[in-house]
């Protein structure tokens, strides 16, 4: 009975008429039209290669399916959201397509690629409307900061991070900044951001106040920015101003680091201001009062001061007696010597020493200083008429050569000059570097001595006997010489005489017996004309020489003077002659052959007239 319950009759189904039919027929045209309206609204044009927004209709462990309106959903990995941790179905994202049906049919997505094209699409924007971006510093690199914005990475400079330089680019990593985008370079991927182009925007009207209402004189809070040589840079609030070292302290200092550091704080004086260029002279040292406003009384002209030497000079040197307070020493008032040397050989910087006040003017502020003064001048020696009177010899350093002569130390402060006629009795001496050079030492004799007028007029040839009172007797009026012809001019002939004695002759009275004239070079028989002691000449000539005449007086120069004291003259004379053309300092020779030359003429002379005595006796 109950499988009776449980059994029903179905209808008979007329397959004919469905197979007729066919699916999805029986519907009418309007109903038609309706669905196909239905249907095209729930399906969004998708072209690939472009960024859209999906919805998340879930998520797996390994993948997140995104409906982007098109026939089919897309699966897109779940590593690719790892930056949404929160990510929940229902929430909308961006996707790039990139094909709408691969292999398998499937719709592929790629979230990250959506992520880099809309970020340079919103970089591009930001810079194209000079929109501010909220960025993350990643980390520091060579020159700057890398940081993150729209996901991708750009550059910040560490010029452009702020208006002041940075010296620690760490304290920012990890943090977050506004920033502008200033240069995009596609080709490279490479995006450059500022982070001080923001402040500058900041502090425009703030610089443009304290432009408005700076004055001369005016004082001013600063912070130092950056430190040279020649100065610190000092950022007023928006606007530098350079404080010159020289600006910095009364005193000298060697740079702006003895006394200041980097981001100091400070009040400074405005100098000057230059409204075109926008450039601010600074001062600090304006602030105080001048050192020399609070130099004792006690110091005057005289006075005895004790400092710091701080700079040396080519002409001298800077002492400072108090910071702010310098003294010029002159070169010249370093030593009692006549001769200027280099400062450097008598002080050096940061030497600690003591001088005179020598001129004081407190209203300049200037103040002149010697050290020589703090030793007795030694003009002033109560010994020095003593020690240096006429006659006395004495030996020197050559300091100074001149056209008319040289000039002898021959102690510090005492120098006296030696005139070129006072060099060598025998030979003219054009210029004094032609007999001696600076520094050589050289023996000098006392001619006169004025202590009032510190002169002390020397003489070197005076250290031997006058040559010229011997050879009054050789070369006498009349004589006969050998000589030799070494220059000849337009009207005059100098001629080497023995002893190495010159002598000169008219160019006239050099005809030879054949009527022609001497050359130079030859060796000819000369007689004496004139003999001028005082000015050290003699005149001859060869015209007037008798052939009969010269074997005599070759014959008298042989009873005058024998042949190994004539040689032994002649060869002093040669060995003068050298050594004075070398420079040394002995100007003829040995002069007592000389004086033996004389005394043998003298000698024979007088016998020969005791012989023509007695021969005249005879004849009576």
């Amino acid at each position: 009975m109950s499988k009776e319950k449980q059994t029903q009759v179905l209808p008979d189904f007329d397959w004919e008429k469905a197979e007729d039919k066919g699916f999805g027929t029986g519907y009418s045209a309007a109903d038609r039209t309706r669905f196909e309206e239905m249907y095209e609204t729930t399906i969004s044009p998708v072209q690939e290669k472009e960024v859209v927004k999906g919805v998340v209709v879930g998520i797996t462990d390994r993948e997140v399916i995104l409906n982007i309106g098109f026939k089919s959903d897309g699966i897109v990995s779940s590593n690719e959201f790892r930056d949404l941790p929160a990510l929940k179905i229902g929430d909308e994202v961006e996707v790039y397509v990139e094909n709408q049906e691969d292999a398998q049919g499937q719709l592929v997505l790629s979230r990250k690629k959506a992520k880099v094209i809309t970020a340079w699409d919103n970089i591009q924007k930001s810079f194209d409307e000079d929109v501010v971006i909220d960025a993350n510093v990643k980390r520091r690199t060579k020159g700057g900061l890398i940081v993150d914005i729209f996901g991708i990475e750009a550059f910040l400079p560490g010029s452009q991070i702020d208006v002041k330089p940075i010296r620690d680019f760490d304290i920012f990593v990890g943090k977050r900044m506004e920033v502008k985008v200033v240069k995009i370079n596609y080709a490279n991927d490479n995006v450059v951001v500022s982070h001080k182009i923001l402040i500058e925007k900041d502090l425009e009207a703030q610089r443009q106040q304290i432009l408005n209402n700076l004055e001369k004189g005016q004082v001013l809070e600063g912070v130092i920015k950056n430190m040279t040589n020649f100065g610190v840079f000092i950022d007023l609030g928006g606007v530098d101003g350079l404080l010159h070292i020289t600006d910095i302290s009364w005193g000298r200092i060697n740079h702006p680091s003895d006394l200041l550091a980097l981001d100091q704080k400070l009040n400074v004086v405005v100098l000057d201001f230059d409204e075109e260029k926008k450039r601010i002279s600074l001062g600090l040292k304006q602030l105080q009062s001048h050192p020399w406003d609070s130099l004792s009384e006690d110091i005057q002209v005289g006075s005895k001061v004790t400092g710091r030497i701080v700079n040396v000079a080519d002409y001298g040197a800077f002492l400072e007696i108090k910071p702010g307070v310098e003294g010029l020493i002159h070169v010249s008032e370093m030593s009692w010597s006549q001769h200027l040397r280099n400062p450097q050989e008598f002080m050096n910087v940061n030497d600690e020493i003591n001088a005179v006040v020598l001129t004081l003017d407190r209203q300049e502020r200037k103040m002149s200083l010697g050290i020589k003064q703090l030793t007795e001048d030694p003009w002033t020696q109560g010994s020095l008429k003593d020690k240096y009177a006429i006659g006395t010899r004495h030996k020197g350093v050559v300091r100074n050569l001149t056209n008319f002569g040289l000039f002898i130390e021959l102690e510090e402060g005492i120098d006296g000059l030696v005139h070129v006629s006072d060099l060598s009795w025998t030979k003219k001496i054009k210029h004094p570097s032609d007999f001696v050079k600076v520094n050589d030492e050289l023996e000098v004799v006392v001619l006169e001595l004025d202590a009032d007028n510190r002169r002390l007029a020397l003489g070197h040839k005076q250290l031997e006997e006058n040559p010229w009172d011997t050879f009054e007797t050789i070369f006498a009026v009349g004589s006969v010489h050998r000589s030799t012809i070494v220059a000849k001019g337009d009207k005059f002939a100098t001629l080497e005489l023995p002893y190495g004695i010159e002598g000169i002759a008219a160019v006239k009275n050099l005809t030879k017996e054949d009527g022609t004239f001497a050359e130079v070079g030859e060796s000819l028989d000369f007689t004496v004309l004139e003999f001028l002691k005082d000015e050290k000449k003699i005149v001859l000539t060869h015209s007037k020489v008798k052939p009969s005449a010269a074997p005599a007086v070759e014959e008298k120069k042989e009873e005058k003077a024998p042949k190994p004291a004539s040689n032994q003259s002649k060869n002093t004379a040669s060995n003068t002659d050298g050594a004075t053309k070398e420079g040394e300092k002995s100007t003829f020779g040995d002069l007592s052959v000389l004086s033996a030359l004389k005394e043998q003429f003298e000698e024979t002379e007088r016998k020969g007239k005791k012989v023509a005595k007695k021969d005249d006796e005879t004849e009576e």
